[in-house]
Parts: structure tokens; C-alpha cells; sequence
């Protein structure tokens, strides 16, 4: 008698935590996009370049994600009869914090979802986000020796690890565009991101001078929440 009351028990506890887990969504996404990389370097011309992306994203709240962020693209520089070329990879850990955080429907997101204006909700989808990763140079470069005479003379120096892996911050500000309305979010978004890419060297380019190189990434996507219900 005891076990089956303690077997009836067990099984209402954890109905209980399923039914009350179902009662918030917290949808995973998966998005892909494309866009134009531009780099502050020390060979300051420099041209867009093409770059795309996928990501991954896991909402803690609707309005708050931590996620991971794959990237391959393309950075160039050239001056003083020299030039680079960076095909490089990356990948980052980000957090985003968007603004309907703040806002007062973040309590009843259900009800608001389903009510909110186009105008609000875009609004609520507005983003500031940050994180810490990693990039693969693949680097080809051509540097006259003018260029590196004066670079030398300096105090600087040039890398000899082409393909070097190094740790960097990158810092996001963009959107989520909603679309398809279910009781528990969008299903889809249309995503406009800038990503600006702090390094922790001078290494984007080969030429390790004084000040270290940075980058930005201007995107457009679209993101899919998967286990979102209907």
C-alpha cells in the first residue's frame, strides 16, 4: 500500500514540474545569414568583404539569450605598395539582453505576444549584446620593404604565425524582426546585426604595430525558434 501511494505520489510530483514547465517556452533557435566585414588595421585601406554565419540561441527568459556563434569571412587591408588578406574563422559565446525586458508585458509575455502592435513588438526586439571567443587567421600578406623598414624602425614587428588563434570580445547591437505569432513567441525573425570584434593583439593582419586590431561584421539574417509550441 505504501509503495503504491508513494508510486502515485512521485508520479503527481513530476506531472506537476512537466505541467508547470509547459507553462513558459523557452525555445531554442538556430539562424544563418550573411553580410560585409570592414577591419581597423594597421594597413588602413581597406574593402567590405563577404562573411556569413550560423548561430545557435537559447532564450533564459523571452527577452534575455546566451548562444554560440560561428563565422567565415574575409578581411583586407593595403597601403605603402603592401597588402593582407585574412580568411579567417570564428566562433564566440554571447549573451543578448533586449529591450521588452524592461518593459512591463515581460511578466504576461503569453498575453502580450498575442495583442502586441508591429511597431511594439520590433521595439521590444531591440538588442545590446556581448560575449568572448575565438579567431583563425589564415593570413597572406605582401609587404614592400619600405614598409617594413619604417614599421621596424618603429618599434614594431611581424607575426610569423600566420595561422595563429587568438582570443577575442565581440560586442553586438542589432534587432529581431519577428514574424508568425504562436501563444509562446515568433516563430521566425528577420535578424539585422553589428558585430564589432575586439582582439586581445595586434594580429588581424600579420603587422604587429601599436594598437590592437578590431573589426566589424554588418549582417542580415533569419532564425527559426525549433520546440516552439503551437
Amino acid at each position: 500500500m505504501r509503495k503504491k501511494l508513494l508510486s502515485t505520489f512521485i508520479g503527481l510530483f513530476l506531472f506537476g514540474i512537466v505541467a508547470a514547465y509547459a507553462q513558459f517556452s523557452r525555445p531554442i533557435s538556430v539562424g544563418a545569414g550573411a553580410g560585409a566585414t570592414f577591419n581597423l588595421t594597421d594597413l588602413g585601406n581597406v574593402e567590405s568583404k563577404f562573411a556569413f554565419y550560423g548561430e545557435l540561441d537559447y532564450l533564459i527568459t523571452p527577452y534575455i539569450s546566451v548562444g554560440l556563434h560561428g563565422e567565415k569571412g574575409t578581411l583586407t587591408g593595403n597601403g605603402y605598395e603592401s597588402e593582407f588578406k585574412n580568411r579567417y574563422f570564428a566562433g564566440n559565446l554571447n549573451g543578448k539582453v533586449r529591450l521588452g525586458q524592461f518593459l512591463d508585458h515581460s511578466n504576461n509575455y503569453s498575453y502580450y505576444t498575442l495583442g502586441a502592435n508591429t511597431f511594439s513588438r520590433i521595439l521590444s526586439n531591440i538588442y545590446v549584446g556581448a560575449g568572448a571567443g575565438l579567431v583563425k587567421n589564415r593570413i597572406a600578406r605582401k609587404l614592400d620593404p619600405r614598409y617594413v623598414d619604417a614599421i621596424v624602425n618603429q618599434g614594431g614587428e611581424f607575426a610569423e604565425d600566420l595561422g595563429e588563434i587568438h582570443f577575442v570580445i565581440p560586442l553586438n547591437v542589432g534587432v529581431d524582426i519577428p514574424f508568425g505569432r504562436t501563444l509562446y513567441g515568433p516563430q521566425w525573425a528577420i535578424n539585422v546585426n553589428y558585430q564589432h570584434t575586439l582582439t586581445t593583439n595586434d594580429n588581424l593582419d600579420g603587422i604587429i604595430n601599436r594598437n590592437n586590431d578590431q573589426y566589424g561584421f554588418v549582417s542580415v539574417g533569419l532564425k527559426y525558434a525549433l520546440f516552439n509550441r503551437k
